[in-house]
């Protein structure tokens, strides 16, 4: 959807083969007078963690995309049945999750732990004011933490010290790049930037995307919400399906392969007469016990 919902990376970075150094700091914007990618999320969602800037945008992208506020609650779910597929159907007891944003439930530790007290989880963002919510939140809970990083930066992410020290990379993990990757510009390399992170990981591994689309919407739809994140210090690309499937390329899809983010193996039955704002998959790495 080209409302590009979701929490994102909010700092501009060189692409998967940058130098193994700290990137950027993030841009969070001036405070409360300005809307954030993060925070417009959390009120798209009907969360409490945003401002008067942040709602009015959300009210804007609704206005420019109709089911803009459905789309997120729907990439939302998308992620709990994910993760819970994973702990449950896959034995994944390790998970990466990249752009965690300001959630209001349904917490990736909460989902995976259902299943296996001992999962361990790592959280990502690259803006310090969602990390820091993140550290308080987590204060208590073991086997999980949150870091700053970019998921431009993969490989200085995927090699910080708490993430190692927390992750096994020689054992099957799972990475969750939800409504992350349709902040990443063509020129920065999203489908290279999978690929970066998929040769860190050990064989049986799983990549989980969900990705915003402007297939089913007007030309001018998708240019007012790209707009309304310009305000929010951060650019969006909506991309098609067919450039969201090269991204899971040498990856083995779990059926139901890329689809619309509600149809990935939904709880309840899913109706078909509204446009599709997202696709999302998961995909495997080959090798490795299945």
């Amino acid at each position: 959807m080209p409302a590009f919902p979701g929490p994102g990376p909010l700092s501009p970075a060189p692409g998967p083969d940058e130098p193994a150094t700290d990137p950027a700091p993030a841009l969070t914007g001036p405070g409360r007078s300005a809307p954030n990618v993060a925070r417009i999320y959390d009120a798209l969602l009907g969360g409490k963690d945003n401002y008067a800037a942040d709602r009015q945008a959300a009210r804007d992208l609704e206005a420019a995309v109709p089911g803009a506020a459905r789309a997120a609650r729907d990439n939302r779910a998308f992620l709990g049945r994910a993760v819970h597929y994973l702990a449950a159907g896959a034995g994944i007891r390790q998970f990466i999750d990249i752009g965690t944003g300001l959630p209001t439930r349904g917490h990736v530790h909460q989902i995976a732990r259902a299943v296996d007290p001992a999962a361990r989880v790592v959280y990502a963002d690259s803006d310090p004011l969602v990390v820091m919510h993140a550290r308080a939140l987590l204060a208590d809970a073991p086997h999980v933490t949150a870091v700053e990083a970019d998921v431009r930066f993969p490989r200085h992410l995927l090699t910080m010290p708490a993430v190692r020290d927390l992750i096994d990379f020689g054992q099957p993990a799972a990475v969750l790049l939800v409504a992350v990757l349709h902040f990443v510009d063509d020129s920065e390399g999203p489908a290279a930037i999978v690929a970066a992170i998929t040769d860190q990981l050990a064989p049986g591994s799983y990549i989980v995307i969900s990705h915003v689309t402007g297939d089913h919407l007007p030309a001018g739809a998708v240019r007012q919400a790209r707009e309304i994140y310009l305000g929010a210090y951060t650019t969006g690309t909506a991309r098609t399906r067919d450039q969201v499937g090269r991204m899971l390329d040498g990856l083995e899809l779990v059926p139901p392969g890329l689809t619309d983010v509600a149809a990935w193996r939904p709880r309840r039955r899913v109706t078909h007469d509204r446009p599709v704002l997202f696709y999302a998959a998961i995909g495997r790495k080959p090798g490795g016990a299945s």
